[in-house]
């Protein structure tokens, strides 16, 4: 599939807004943002046409390679992301091909990435309202946190912060989801799973 190298990308954490939510597993999207937009240089504001907070900018090396990017956070809660979303895509005038959602995935060990096109929700709420508000063809970025120990629900389970021992490589982890994020807006799909899907 071909993109139009001239339309933005609209890059999406998806979370919880709040600090009660901030350090929870199902807000990894989140801090991917966070970091990206320290990347960027810039500081997220709220966005006059969606429920969000926006930044725009670049990402990739000066010149022809990098690309107009649209950062965002949704600030409706995780099972309504759809909606802000699907504002900001129409705003921004940005292809449902451009849209990368960076997610909380529980089918996968802890800080295991897989970046993929398209696809089913897996039960993921931000997910499923997504896909309700535009289809299901947006680039996915998913982050590993693993199954809920022992009997736990996994409505706790993704409510609740990472624990000690994953804290301690949470930040590099999050570091290797923003840059697979950036390698998938800059080099596309099949580089950026090459690198980065173990």
């Amino acid at each position: 599939m071909t993109t139009d190298v001239t339309a933005p990308w609209l890059i999406v954490g998806l979370g919880n807004p709040g600090p009660g939510y901030a350090a929870n597993r199902h807000n990894v999207g989140y801090m991917v943002a966070d970091l990206l937009a320290g990347r960027i240089g810039g500081s997220f504001k709220r966005a006059q046409k969606a429920q969000a907070q926006v930044l725009e900018g670049r990402v990739g090396p000066m010149g022809p390679g990098s690309r107009r990017v649209v950062l965002a956070k949704p600030l409706s809660f995780m099972n309504l992301s759809g909606g802000p979303v699907a504002g900001l895509r129409d705003f921004y005038k940005v292809p449902t091909a451009n849209i990368v959602a960076i997610h909380d995935e529980l089918d996968i060990d802890y800080g295991t990435l897989r970046l993929k096109l398209g696809g089913g929700d897996n039960g993921h709420n931000g997910l499923k309202s997504m896909t309700k508000s535009m289809g299901p063809d947006y680039h996915r970025v998913r982050f590993g946190i693993g199954r809920p120990p022992g009997r736990m629900q996994v409505a706790d389970f993704v409510l609740k912060d990472f624990s000690p021992v994953e804290r301690k490589e949470l930040d590099f982890l999050v570091d290797r989801a923003a840059d697979a994020v950036e390698c998938l807006v800059t080099e596309g799909l099949e580089r950026a799973q090459s690198a980065y899907n173990s």
